[in-house]
């Protein structure tokens, strides 16, 4: 478990988040310690997260967040070329927003576990109802880790966020590398020829380079 969490902020301009886009049902799959949830629902948003690391007491997300944090920072540094730091400035600024919305989470984990808002749960099999959302989200997993996550993988995946919610948006889709992820046009053109209206638009966020487009899939 790597637990590096995103703000309500980032998860706008990842996605193209529109106003009335926040008054829909919205499932996080994989939000993981992000703020998105915690935020949103502060702001009246009806957003469910799910993630396996929802299955860990606070203390223990907490405590594994403070073990990681300086290798992810030195990581960071390493890496510093491959990203874009007009917005976050440096990598110091970075770990300040990130450890920021991941103290939002752990505020706000218990309550919204409580109320069913965090759900122990991953891809490809989700434990909600078909159509149970009208949004879904997927950030920094399916694409990304392309080396990682086989093309089955993906394409179940992809097929089980469809079956839940009627619109799904997923950013980025290049690998880790920058490339573009080696599943990516098999998975356009399986959903398609299951009857998966599928496109690929631009985004606002720019962090990693290459990274300035999200895919979405409409089940029409």
């Amino acid at each position: 478990m790597v637990p590096w969490g995103r703000s309500f902020a980032e998860y706008q301009a990842m996605f193209g988040l529109s106003e009335d886009d926040l008054k829909k049902r919205i499932l996080g799959c994989g939000d993981g310690p992000a703020s998105f949830n915690a935020e949103g629902t502060k702001r009246g948003s009806q957003i469910t997260s799910c993630d396996p690391v929802y299955q860990f007491e606070t203390k223990e997300i907490r405590r594994r967040i403070d073990e990681v944090y300086p290798d992810i920072m030195t990581k960071m540094k390493q890496a510093a070329d491959n990203y874009i730091w007009d917005s976050l400035g440096s990598v110091e600024e970075l770990g300040k927003v990130r450890m920021k919305a991941m103290s939002e989470f752990l505020s706000d984990f218990d309550t919204g576990r409580h109320q069913g808002r965090y759900v122990p749960a991953s891809l490809p099999s989700l434990p909600f109802p078909d159509s149970g959302f009208d949004l879904a989200l997927c950030s920094h997993y399916l694409f990304l880790y392309s080396d990682h996550v086989n093309e089955v993988a993906h394409l179940e995946s992809m097929r089980e966020l469809c079956r839940v919610a009627s619109e799904v948006r997923v950013f980025p889709v290049i690998s880790l590398d920058g490339t573009a992820s080696k599943h990516l046009d098999s998975v356009v053109t399986a959903l398609s020829a299951g009857g998966i209206e599928v496109s690929l638009q631009a985004v606002s966020y720019r962090f990693q380079k290459g990274a300035t487009e999200m895919l979405v899939a409409k089940s029409v």
